[in-house]
């Protein structure tokens, strides 16, 4: 299951907090901010789709994150390379390396880190 933008900016707002009251999740967001109304509805909808959970105080609840930010980045990257590369892993390197406006040093980055990959599957 996917979120919309609208989610995914609220939920990086709970995964760099790690657990927050709604009205602290408010006082995060850039002016202008979101209706009370409005971020309620996306935290009852991510709570529905599994992404959020929640501890209730009286009438107030305490949110905090059921996915770990890079297991929910790692599912997208992969449906994008599924979807606009051929499900091919090379063919998304090749697009990103050319397309993107890396240095040569972040170039060399990237290699050091698939030679760490290579040496780690041999």
């Amino acid at each position: 299951m996917q979120l919309t933008k609208t989610e995914e900016q609220l939920m990086e707002l709970l995964w760099k907090q790690e657990k927050a009251f709604m009205k602290d999740l408010l006082e995060l967001f850039p002016d202008p901010k979101p209706a009370t109304t409005t971020v309620a509805t996306l935290l009852k909808r991510m709570a529905d789709k599994g992404f959020v959970g929640y501890k209730e105080y009286g009438k107030s609840r305490e949110y905090f994150p059921m996915v770990e930010k890079s297991d929910y980045f790692s599912k997208q990257v992969n449906g994008m390379i599924k979807s606009f590369f051929n499900n091919s892993a090379a063919q998304f390197a090749s697009f990103f390396t050319k397309e993107t406006d890396l240095n040569a040093s972040e170039l060399e980055e990237l290699r050091k880190i698939i030679d760490k990959e290579i040496q780690k599957k041999k």
